[in-house]
């Protein structure tokens, strides 16, 4: 992480958050609110070590003990009274995120030591860890001797352990899936309503993947339940949605068979995700100038989601930067559009690489060396490249294409981005068509073929920027 006085960011606090849920209950926690008596300081006498602590008020009338570690020689470390068996619990990540938040006086303040109810556990584990480590040095010691007292330790027995524990839950969680997934196709989907009870039995469905360590599985239920509202042509839609859920049930409980990055793919599908500091430290860096081709922000009240596309120069290779922010607070990196970055990026392991964690920037963005648009393709060559990027993993909803030469052209059925060259075209999104920068693209466009940069899927595609001949966002 961070040396030592420098405050995190929000995007490597979200970063150590075992799963979707937690990042999301930790960043309810983010305020000053339910916290009392908290600090943060040395964690010995001699200056060793920062810590953080606080009281958290919970459902009983006894707030939770939390206490962070910022950099221990094992790395973070998280200790808190309340019954989670979740590494850091959502307390421990909303009081990092309520100080990291903060630039100046907070209500985090810095603090002489501890308190006297912290002070044991966060002595206790600088030396354990530091015994350790003099142990290992001088040959008498156990590789998993160090970091006692607390998640975060360096314990690769532990972690192997807690590893298998999760692996059989979200196992359970599949079968129990499949389960339901063969009931409901046992009593035909013509018997799926659309009732309060229905949709109740989906959020339950979904709540007991997440609850099995799964949110991947937990998102595609939900995305189950909400098919049946969608309008004509339902029953196929889900029918498709079960159907590519059984697969991802199939290749979880038989992942042993799968190969190497078909299986790292199908981890992360139910939603086992590696930290941006696990994939720099574990994956080859890929230096190129990248071209920012696009970025968008989403949020849901709580959590803002930033995904920044990237193209390479020299690899002509696509990257996703995505990234997260609490509490009204934008994310990290904020790279404009349009802009060159020369940087190192490291690439998620997956079948279909895509999603990146920055590495080292070789400077600061720089407009690029001419105000020419990217190189794109046309619309046969971006449907063959979406079929290549689903033939490799075929959860994939879209993959970040830039079109050329296309005109946008609206209709009573929506509408298309048509190529008079090939003379074909291809439908937008129909989650797009409630947002008025599809007429921001048509003015830009001005009845003419532009270059688009986005995303194209199944569903069609989806704008992002738009070159006129500089980069607009749409």
């Amino acid at each position: 992480m961070n040396p030592q006085g420098e405050r995190w960011t929000a995007e490597q606090v979200l970063a150590l958050a075992p799963d979707a849920a937690s990042r999301k209950a930790g960043s309810k926690l983010a305020a000053a609110g339910p916290w009392s008596g908290t600090g943060a300081g040395t964690v010995t006498a001699e200056g060793r070590g920062q810590a953080l602590w606080g009281l958290c008020k919970g459902s009983g009338s006894t707030p939770y003990r939390t206490i962070v570690d910022l950099g221990g020689p094992n790395g973070p470390g998280y200790k808190c009274s309340c019954p989670s068996r979740k590494f850091p619990c959502k307390h421990a990540l909303g009081l990092l995120l309520l100080w990291a938040g903060e630039t100046g006086e907070g209500s985090v303040r810095e603090a002489e030591g501890p308190p006297e109810w912290a002070e044991p556990w966060l002595s206790g584990r600088r030396e354990r860890a530091e015994r350790g480590a003099a142990e290992r040095a001088d040959g008498s010691g156990a590789a998993g001797s160090a970091g006692g007292g607390g998640a975060g330790a360096a314990d690769p027995a532990a972690a192997g352990r807690r590893a298998e524990q999760r692996a059989r839950r979200i196992a359970a969680g599949a079968t129990e899936l499949e389960q339901r997934l063969t009931d409901l196709l046992r009593t035909g989907l013509a018997d799926v309503g659309d009732n309060h009870a229905d949709y109740t039995m989906w959020d339950e469905t979904a709540s007991r993947m997440v609850d099995a360590q799964a949110p991947g599985l937990g998102a595609r239920v939900r995305e189950l339940g909400a098919v049946r509202a969608s309008g004509p042509g339902w029953p196929a839609r889900l029918l498709e949605e079960c159907a590519l859920t059984h697969l991802l049930n199939r290749g979880y409980l038989h992942i042993d068979a799968l190969t190497p990055e078909l299986a790292a793919t199908t981890r992360s599908r139910v939603g086992i995700t590696m930290n941006a500091a696990e994939v720099l430290s574990s994956g080859p860096a890929v230096r190129d100038r990248w071209l920012v081709l696009g970025r968008q922000d989403s949020g849901d009240g709580k959590i803002t989601t930033r995904r920044v596309w990237l193209h390479g120069e020299r690899t002509d290779r696509m990257a996703l930067l995505l990234s997260f922010g609490a509490a009204g607070r934008p994310p990290e990196p904020a790279l404009p559009t349009g802009l060159v970055v020369d940087a190192d990026l490291v690439y998620y392991p997956s079948a279909r690489p895509l999603r990146a964690a920055l590495g080292t920037r070789h400077g600061q963005p720089t407009p690029p060396p001419d105000t020419s648009v990217p190189h794109g393709v046309d619309i046969p060559t971006a449907l063959e490249g979406y079929g290549a990027a689903l033939r490799d993993d075929p959860w994939l909803d879209a993959w970040p294409t830039v079109l050329t030469g296309v005109t946008p052209i609206p209709g009573p059925d929506g509408w298309q981005l048509a190529d008079a060259r090939t003379a074909s075209a291809l439908p937008v999104d129909p989650r797009c068509l409630a947002r008025t920068n599809l007429w921001q693209l048509a003015a830009v466009s001005g009845g003419g073929p532009v270059t688009v940069f986005g995303e194209c899927g199944h569903r069609g595609f989806a704008p992002l920027t738009t070159w006129d001949p500089q980069p607009v966002s749409l």
